[in-house]
């Protein structure tokens, strides 16, 4: 038997998401692999995905990109990763439909999984560091990013801001981290203490902002929260400056008056890692990034927090728990 997530029109999640069981799938067909799924992770971006989705399905849609397991079967003229075989650990990603207990996967989307590696760990091992990998590659294109500016990051208590932290740190980028509230920047400064933090609840906390950057350029600013937010990163920018925005937490679109752009020459870009890594990316690219997200993981295991395990039965708390103000960490669901 095989669980799987579906659904067939878009809304809140916790509404219009089932859970339906079908015969396993059967053995997996050329170039793909048969794969029995240990956890998956709840990103925010497919609860998003789930509540803009257009109209009716025709036949039941399943969730989620990510997901980590075992090897079950190799179909015919599989191109398989380094390390991928019967019987090994994998987390496959991009993979559309990965909320389920049995996933048939294209080969090239299946990566082995470290063995120190856990479950836990490894069930979130590509989507987050490869957005860090992404953003990180998008921000060096600015000259100044990591030599005379400093980088400015929102949501930095984050899965994506925390692994982030880490790999500026390992290459002494200059880093200013924004977060909500004094209580998620007190929790950032015992994670990271030689990074600064600034808390946005703070009236003033743009200067705060500057005061921290020591007289040295804002250069680049990661925003995956957009509305009023960026428009301030906006300001913060020195000019020629490079804000990135990679999320759609806000509703409210952002506000940004050409004549900020133009006298400032900023620019302004979007990045997604489920589209723009893929599209924008070589196969040669891909695979070193895939590397680097692999010791991303190895070498910050201690950042890759589970805020919560949840079953397949009790689905909906895992996905309200997910977009839960205040969380720390990926929520995991084992099937």
């Amino acid at each position: 038997m095989n669980r799987r997530v579906v659904y067939t029109r878009g809304g809140s999640p916790a509404d219009v998401l089932t859970v339906i069981e079908e015969p396993e799938p059967a053995a997996p067909g050329r170039g793909q692999v048969l794969i029995r799924t240990t956890a998956f992770p709840v990103h925010p971006g497919d609860l998003q995905a789930i509540e803009a989705y257009p109209g009716e399905a025709a036949d039941p849609v399943t969730p989620g990109i990510e997901a980590t397991g075992v090897v079950e079967a190799i179909g015919s003229g599989a191109r398989l990763a380094p390390g991928v075989e019967v019987g090994g650990r994998v987390t496959v990603f991009p993979q559309q439909g990965a909320w389920s207990q049995w996933l048939v996967a294209d080969a090239e989307a299946v990566v082995a999984v470290p063995e120190t590696l856990p479950d836990a760990v490894a069930a979130q091992m590509l989507t987050n560091p490869l957005t860090v990998v992404m953003l990180r590659r998008v921000a060096q294109e600015h000259l100044a990013f990591g030599y005379d500016g400093v980088l400015v990051q929102t949501a930095a208590g984050s899965s994506v801001g925390r692994l982030m932290t880490g790999v500026s740190q390992f290459h002494n980028f200059g880093l200013i981290n924004v977060v909500r509230s004094e209580r998620g920047a007190a929790e950032l400064r015992k994670r990271f203490p030689d990074v600064r933090v600034v808390a946005t609840e703070q009236p003033g906390w743009a200067d705060d902002v500057r005061k921290a950057a020591g007289g040295r350029p804002v250069s680049v600013a990661l925003d995956p929260i957009g509305g009023e937010m960026s428009r301030s990163l906006v300001e913060l920018l020195a000019p020629g400056g490079k804000l990135v925005s990679y999320g759609m937490i806000a509703e409210e679109p952002i506000s940004v008056h050409a004549s900020t752009l133009v006298g400032k020459s900023l620019t302004l870009c979007g990045k997604n890692i489920i589209s723009g890594w893929q599209a924008e990316s070589s196969p040669e690219r891909r695979s070193s990034d895939i590397a680097t997200a692999k010791q991303i993981a190895l070498a910050l295991t201690e950042q890759f927090d589970v805020a919560a395990t949840y079953g397949l039965d009790d689905l909906a708390s895992a996905v309200e728990h997910a977009v839960r103000p205040g969380k720390v960490g990926t929520v995991l669901v084992r099937p």
